[in-house]
């Protein structure tokens, strides 16, 4: 048979510059891969963490602008204001609110006392099943936000003055309004930043 009939194979240069034009495109796809997986992950973490903070200022705003003046006994029997807000401590703001709906028909009634703390960075919200409470009323917790770095709260007054605290403190003396107009909320967190809400309160 004539050598010149005979099919030509490639050469060792031929093959490793293939190989490396292989491995040249394959590296570029990995790469665009990889960005668009991890473009991919950061939308769906954003998205998460939209739905979070929605989330949280849904129940801030129902828990708020329903609080109505029925105020409760504590643990020890202690009466309790309608509303509450400290400027430290876990809990930093407790009330009693209206709406607490009762779909299956049980014999309790439609309010509710709830609060709202920080903990560890955690933006929790508390409830419990009953308004005047026993000691051994434990109330059921649920972590709304986290990386929550500060928890800042204001109370508007019926003489239009901002307090720190509620029942308000005008020179020592305690106010006789059970409830605010409105509550500044005010969150600080890693990622989002200062978020400030003021909410109006129906029964103040």
């Amino acid at each position: 048979m004539n050598g010149r009939n005979r099919q030509r194979g490639f050469t060792l240069l031929e093959l490793l510059v293939a190989l490396s034009i292989f491995a040249l495109l394959a590296a570029m796809a990995y790469g665009g891969l990889n960005t668009v997986m991890r473009s991919q992950q950061i939308t769906t973490e954003q998205a998460e963490r939209l739905t979070q903070l929605q989330k949280t200022f849904f129940w801030l705003e129902r828990d708020i602008t329903q609080a109505v003046n029925r105020p409760v006994r504590g643990e020890f029997g202690d009466p309790q204001p309608a509303m509450v807000g400290l400027t430290l401590g876990e809990r930093r703001l407790e009330l009693t609110r209206n709406g607490w709906r009762n779909p299956v028909g049980r014999q309790r009634s439609n309010l509710q006392r709830v609060a709202w703390g920080l903990r560890d960075d955690e933006l929790v919200r508390l409830y419990w099943t009953v308004l005047d409470r026993a000691q051994d009323s434990k109330p059921l917790e649920t972590e709304m936000l986290d990386d929550v770095e500060k928890l800042e709260l204001r109370f508007l007054d019926n003489k239009q003055k901002w307090h720190d605290v509620w029942p308000a403190l005008t020179r020592g003396v305690v106010s006789k309004v059970a409830l605010p107009l409105a509550v500044e909320v005010t969150l600080e967190t890693g990622r989002e930043g200062r978020i400030r809400r003021v909410f109006e309160v129906a029964g103040g």
